[in-house]
């Protein structure tokens, strides 16, 4: 699989797993593990969650899903913008680390920016990093001036990724945040590249997908990935899903593909305000 590059150095899958809604249903909970076990033996060993997902208990099913195979995975979770500041921060960072049963977090974002300025929230992020809790840090649902705020902070320059919501549907960050990050060296997270389903019937979106012979959900998570910055991160708890999804890993979008997706989900002409969800 095709890894992309953190400013560390360190290279992790362009395509990983999300957990959002996972640990909402009791019910659910050993497909949801299952799926996540399915995913780590596809070479899906990047697992997004945070304390936010099921109010923690996203990241106890992590945790079951990893059980022995800690040293396989790429965990990122996050922090709530009420718990970001410098004594919050670590507090939240211990009830993550018990949740998913782990010393370490791999990468650690705070989920959007609240009150708490984002220089107190780095400097608590640089603290964890240095004691070992974290091994990198990012944020999540930051727009250009908040991403200006924070290079302007102490440490500010340390930000390893901005996850953001991103889909065919929604290109907004293709004006300006995307070339920032990748000219920076930051990688993007792209969250919920599927638009839960919305963009799934889009007749030219069907079309591309017939001539590769796979899913339409497969070509718009390979349609996120044509960026080398980019990572992926689709939820699913279907292992067939999940087996579809991953050969968007593999695909080629040819130039006609991506003029056909152009012209049925055009590109952003000016600065927009960062969706999110």
């Amino acid at each position: 699989m095709r890894t992309v590059r953190l400013p560390s150095g360190e290279e992790v899958p362009c395509l990983g797993q999300g957990t959002w809604r996972m640990g909402e249903n009791a019910g659910n909970r050993k497909r949801e593990t299952d799926s996540l076990r399915a995913g780590l033996d596809l070479g899906l060993t990047l697992i997004d969650t945070a304390e936010m997902y099921g109010e923690g208990v996203a990241e106890e099913i992590v945790a079951d899903a990893i059980r022995g195979r800690r040293n396989e995975v790429f965990i990122v979770s996050k922090v709530y913008p009420h718990n970001a500041s410098r004594t919050g921060t670590p507090a939240a960072c211990e009830r993550s680390l018990k949740r998913l049963a782990t010393d370490r977090i791999d990468l650690y974002l705070l989920h959007w920016k609240g009150d708490i300025p984002l220089a107190e929230t780095v400097a608590a992020f640089e603290k964890l990093k240095a004691a070992g809790k974290i091994r990198q840090w990012g944020v999540s649902n930051l727009d250009m001036a908040e991403m200006n705020e924070l290079a302007a902070a102490p440490d500010g320059d340390a930000c390893a990724a901005n996850q953001v919501l991103y889909h065919l549907g929604e290109r907004g960050i293709e004006f300006d945040l995307l070339p920032r990050c990748a000219g920076n060296g930051m990688a993007v997270m792209a969250y919920s590249p599927l638009a839960q389903g919305a963009i799934l019937a889009n007749p030219t979106l069907a079309e591309v997908a017939a001539r590769h012979g796979v899913t339409p959900a497969a070509i718009a998570i390979a349609w996120t990935l044509r960026h080398p910055n980019v990572i992926s991160i689709p939820k699913t708890s279907s292992i067939e899903r999940l087996r579809e999804n991953t050969k968007a890993a593999d695909l080629h979008l040819t130039s006609q593909d991506l003029a056909d997706l152009d012209k049925a989900f055009p590109p952003p002409k000016r600065a927009a305000r960062l969706a999110m969800l």
